[in-house]
């Protein structure tokens, strides 16, 4: 899994927003019964180009979250968008989990699932259609649209690099 897209962004340098995904309890079992704490999923992003995902886990709910948030600062992903969409049709995965993001009209908005939306979102991404494949688990959704994201290519590098005019790259 080739990650093209990955640069140290500072989380400090941006205005982000985040989206709490996903809260669960989850429980430990020891010998004196069960011990429940909370397992959270966030994702962050500054509406332009920039999303990051984090899982935290804590005893309260909100010490879990802010533990997301945190850790979703530090796996930030840069991601292209062209015309307010994704330049091409992508495929992601991430354990069980497979996404498929396509290139959409102006107008079209975001058409996604749950947790993919909460990224695309994030990211700026306006108009996408998106379809989750294989497992439902939120966080693997997660992590497959970010690979897929991370994935992406942008046009006016592919243009350079291949010496060719923007409007042949990706029916551009």
């Amino acid at each position: 899994m080739a990650r093209l897209n990955v640069t140290k962004l500072k989380a400090s340098e941006l205005e982000l927003k985040e989206k709490v995904v996903n809260v669960r309890r989850v429980a430990k079992v020891t010998k004196g019964g069960r011990t429940f704490s909370f397992s959270a999923t966030v994702v962050v992003g500054n509406g332009n180009g920039i999303v990051g995902e984090g899982l935290g886990k804590a005893r309260e709910v909100q010490e879990a979250i802010q533990k997301a948030i945190d850790d979703a600062k530090k796996n930030l992903v840069s991601v292209p968008i062209f015309k307010g969409t994704i330049p091409h049709v992508q495929h992601g995965k991430f354990g069980a989990s497979k996404v498929m993001l396509k290139p959409a009209t102006q107008g079209t908005g975001v058409i996604a699932g749950g947790s993919m939306r909460a990224v695309l979102e994030s990211a700026g991404i306006k108009d996408v259609l998106a379809k989750s494949l294989g497992g439902s688990n939120p966080a693997n959704v997660i992590k497959a649209t970010l690979s897929a994201l991370s994935e992406l290519r942008d046009p006016y590098t592919v243009s350079r690099n291949r010496t060719v005019a923007l409007e042949k790259v990706f029916k551009g």
